[in-house]
């Protein structure tokens, strides 16, 4: 009772209806919690700048406190940067170590110990199918644990962009911080997502990033998909597998 717990809003289908869920209950049941909506802003023209509005609206909607913590401030460079640099393949792996990072700082901003994240069934996966293609079974662990903690860099140095030079701060002091994070949407399908949100007429974004389309995510969620139009059950099961091979690894 008390806890301060961020949640991790991007504006679309799953951290807007986490964000609703947590209020509801919270209210119902008088837990005490402390909702505040942090949200990332990487930079991306046309799409984060939109999405931004929708959080802010949700923000107002909620009564929740809203910490918006950009790319811009944290590191210097904004992701259309980063991409000008390195191209649109391979980008969406800058922006995921970039915004965990991102996420851990903004929990320390705020005092906050637990993140919570709108991950579905759906995203978890394919991030087991990635990580399996990938032959990173060391992964597999953090991936599918719906509750995660680990030391962070909360305090990492203003790099210099990419392809440029500079030491990347290999001088700067870096703070340590266990932020928590749980995934509270782990086992929810994707559609039973949207329909929820549908049915409670709730307000989000529904636009993907401009640069998802060159994503290796993109090949698994086809796969996975496939998979489920010829075993219904296929999401899940995936998600109970790596489980299991995340046990088996050392």
């Amino acid at each position: 009772r008390g806890e301060r717990i961020a949640i991790g809003a991007s504006g679309g289908k799953d951290s807007t209806v986490l964000a609703s869920v947590l209020k509801t209950l919270n209210e119902r049941h008088d837990y005490g919690l402390e909702l505040i909506l942090l949200s990332i802003d990487e930079g991306i023209k046309g799409y984060r700048d939109d999405s931004l509005e929708t959080v802010k609206r949700n923000a107002v909607q909620y009564g929740m406190e809203l910490c918006i913590v950009g790319y811009d401030e944290l590191y210097g460079w904004t992701m259309d940067q980063v991409v000008e640099q390195v191209g649109k393949k391979g980008n969406c792996t800058y922006c995921g170590v970039f915004r965990r990072q991102a996420l851990d700082r903004g929990a320390a901003k705020l005092g906050v110990r637990h993140v919570v994240t709108g991950h579905n069934a759906d995203d978890v996966a394919e991030t087991v199918l990635m990580n399996l293609l990938r032959g990173d079974l060391p992964r597999l662990s953090r991936s599918t644990s719906i509750i995660t903690s680990m030391p962070s860099a909360i305090a990492p140095p203003k790099a210099s962009r990419p392809g440029t030079s500079g030491d990347g701060g290999k001088n700067a002091n870096h703070g340590i911080t266990d932020v928590r994070r749980s995934k509270p949407l782990k086992y929810a399908y994707e559609k039973e997502i949207v329909l929820y949100a549908h049915h409670k007429n709730l307000d989000y974004f529904s636009t993907e990033c401009i640069y998802s389309p060159e994503a290796f995510r993109g090949s698994a969620r086809t796969l996975i998909k496939n998979l489920e139009k010829i075993r219904p059950s296929s999401i899940l099961d995936v998600v109970r597998s790596g489980e299991d091979m995340a046990r088996l690894v050392p």
